[in-house]
């Protein structure tokens, strides 16, 4: 069995639903409690095995490499004050992975993204992580995904059941058989209407994929604003019967939704054995006066 060694990760978009916060600074670099969204993404791929990691990157965007870099004054600053605890913890981030960084000159859409990538991750499988959705990692999720890749040699889509009033926010794949694990997609619709969408089964943001996408992905015509949509891709793949869906266990935030980024933050917190105590009673509180 081959070792899934690469994952892309597109970080080039610009966060509009997070403006102003959003204005000067990445929205991948938000924070979940005092760790950006983007690290949890990073940690997600290197505890499923990924050595390599390729971030898809765009203007003002240099924030995040140098999160995952080497911060000489820092680090010697913690060093000659002692903090060896701080100096361990900014260290680990650049020794996370092998990072490489490639960039998206125009907004053409997570298809254009994924393209960007496809010389750094060469001719094999690889995996992808939209840095959006932010998964319990107390749970399998892009493990999942590849453990499905390995026993059907198949593309991959991770998918979880939705409300059907927000089918329209995903990409839609058909509904599985009576049988679990992973199942063939024949059908995946981008952001369908709610009366035609072909089932609840959303995908998000966690895919395996074969490096033949990037031909499908160099033969699309751009889509509504002139965006090369990823689902187009998917579909060719489908077609050719090389696609499959996975459900995902873990629990899931959109943290580039707003009330699911607060929610993450507070369920963040509560795990935290340092601030779960006064936090939880301060909540216990605050509720008493809603």
């Amino acid at each position: 069995m081959n070792k899934l060694r690469k994952a892309v990760i597109p970080v080039a978009g610009l966060g509009t639903r997070f403006l102003p916060a959003t204005k000067a600074q990445p929205k991948e670099m938000l924070p979940l409690v005092d760790k950006p969204v983007i690290q949890y993404v990073v940690e997600e791929a290197v505890r499923a095995g990924v050595e390599s990691l390729v971030l898809v990157t765009g203007r003002g965007k240099a924030a995040i490499e140098n999160h995952f870099d080497v911060a000489f004054e820092l680090e010697d600053t913690l060093r000659r004050r002692g903090n060896l605890s701080d100096l361990e913890l900014v260290q680990g981030i650049a020794q996370l992975a092998q990072f490489a960084y490639v960039r998206q000159g125009e907004p053409l859409g997570l298809g254009h993204a994924v393209l960007c990538a496809r010389h750094a991750v060469g001719d094999e499988p690889f995996a992808l992580l939209l840095g959006d959705d932010v998964f319990d990692e107390a749970d399998s999720a892009l493990e999942a995904l590849i453990t499905a890749h390995h026993a059907t040699g198949c593309s991959v889509v991770g998918v979880q059941e939705v409300p059907l009033e927000h089918v329209s926010r995903y990409g839609i794949v058909n509904a599985p058989p009576a049988s679990d694990g992973p199942w063939k997609v024949t059908t995946i619709v981008e952001k369908p209407d709610p009366s035609a969408a072909p089932s609840r089964w959303a995908v998000v943001g966690r895919y395996v994929l074969e490096p033949r996408v990037f031909d499908h992905l160099a033969a699309l015509e751009p889509g509504v604003g002139g965006e090369y949509q990823l689902t187009d891709a998917l579909a060719a793949l489908a077609r050719e019967g090389r696609l499959v869906a996975a459900p995902i266990p873990a629990k899931r935030w959109d943290t580039g939704n707003k009330l699911d980024y607060l929610k993450a933050n507070v369920e963040y917190a509560l795990k935290r054995a340092e601030l779960r105590g006064d936090f939880a009673a301060y909540l216990k509180d605050l509720a008493k006066d809603l």
